[in-house]
């Protein structure tokens, strides 16, 4: 060696101090189980049994329109092979648990209205909550949406939020776990950075532990993309969370209106609508923060099979075009949406799971690409486990399906 240690001490310590700043920006993917949708509710519309309803309905739908493998492959385009096994999980999943993540709207779902209505509403959703939590019926994530801080009705979202939790507290004596607020329409970082300063404050009064109120952003404004200097929008608005932030969920139907798209063209495969994904994929990986895509407003009118199945149609290619840009969550709005989720996600985890664990097998008894003729990197093995993890998580395979790392 040409240099002695001591001559390049102080570059390690630079270097780790760099290596030390990028871990605390990007600590690496979330942990925990990512639930593959969240169900919006007018709050109106909310009572203890609605995640149960929606999966009765949804179970309805399925074995009206679709009684046997057959009929449920060619409703959703499967092959033949998986059709059987996928439409057995699916309706054993609709009949146990139909709703993975429920969020209480306050918001574009249910409307302005009077102080008293509402009021009068949040009263409603907390008793419902209350039952339905002492039952144990609510769904594993759960939560509500508040009104947005950029269009004059902060002071009712401030109310209304204040409101549930302070009622909650009361007729429950503690916050159920896996509760979660939505934070919608974000136009700018300082909007962020005042909730977090509202929610603090909330905490202290209601003598909750600092940091327990967490929230997922609404990116569903052009400035959330680009914000008014040319930058990416979401560096900034993550930062003004901070660690309260657990995901940023697409808005597909104000995001194409603010840019012009006309009413046909607002959809969630839109090439527009790809593009902002594709800056929320590149802004957050890394940061703990996950991404949720949006909703799909088509529904069947009536319980025809004409209707059912275009609805149905147009969903499951909207999940799939999802998937396939590596975005494992999105909205639902509609018992009929759930049928074409679960057939659409549990599908994308059957299809070549073989490859999959024989891929990942291969690689833990240090035999890869013996077996499945690819040489696969360690970021690969890491995203296939992944895979067979969120597979697991939403039912679509058994505990155990993921080989254990053979031992050295």
């Amino acid at each position: 060696m040409n240099l002695s240690v001591p001559s390049y001490d102080d570059l390690s310590a630079r270097i780790a101090a760099v290596r030390d700043d990028h871990e605390k920006q990007f600590p690496g993917p979330a942990a925990g189980r990512q639930p593959v949708h969240t169900v919006y509710v007018p709050a109106d519309r909310f009572s203890r049994s609605t995640p149960a309803d929606f999966g009765a309905e949804a179970l309805r739908l399925l074995n009206t329109h679709t009684p046997g493998a057959g009929s449920f492959g060619s409703a959703f385009g499967l092959d033949p092979e998986i059709a059987g096994p996928v439409r057995e999980r699916v309706a054993a999943k609709l009949a146990s648990e139909p709703v993975e993540d429920v969020r209480i709207d306050f918001e574009d779902g249910y409307g302005l209205r009077p102080d008293d209505e509402e009021d009068a509403h949040v009263t409603q959703v907390v008793e419902a909550v209350g039952a339905a939590y002492q039952v144990k019926a609510l769904p594993h994530y759960w939560g509500v949406r508040v009104k947005s801080f950029a269009d004059g009705a902060h002071e009712r979202s401030m109310r209304t939020l204040d409101g549930f939790l302070t009622a909650l507290r009361d007729r429950l004596g503690r916050l159920p776990g896996g509760f979660t607020i939505t934070f919608p329409k974000v136009v700018s970082a300082e909007h962020v950075a005042l909730f977090v300063e509202y929610l603090d404050r909330l905490e202290s009064s209601l003598g909750l532990p600092g940091g327990i109120l967490r929230f997922e952003i609404q990116v569903e404004t052009p400035e959330a993309i680009v914000d008014p200097e040319g930058r990416i929008g979401l560096r900034a608005i993550v930062a003004a969370a901070g660690p309260r932030l657990t995901a940023a969920h697409f808005g597909v139907f104000d995001y194409t209106a603010a840019l012009g798209l006309p009413p046909e063209e607002q959809r969630l495969d839109h090439p527009a609508c790809d593009h902002a994904r594709h800056a929320m994929q590149v802004t957050l990986a890394g940061t703990g923060v996950r991404i949720s895509d949006g909703s799909t407003n088509v529904i069947p009118r009536n319980d025809g099979p004409d209707e059912v199945n275009e609805a149905w149609r147009v969903h499951a290619r909207h999940v799939r075009h999802s998937l396939r840009h590596g975005i494992h969550q999105g909205w639902d709005l509609h018992p009929a949406h759930l049928p074409s989720r679960y057939a659409a996600v549990y599908a994308y985890h059957l299809t070549g799971v073989d490859e999959v664990i024989g891929r990942v097998r291969a690689w833990h008894e240090q035999a890869a690409g013996r077996e499945s003729g690819v040489l696969d990197e360690p970021a690969t093995i890491r995203a296939l486990t992944a895979r067979l993890q969120r597979a697991v998580d939403c039912g679509a395979l058994d505990p155990g399906v993921l080989p254990a790392p053979a031992e050295h």
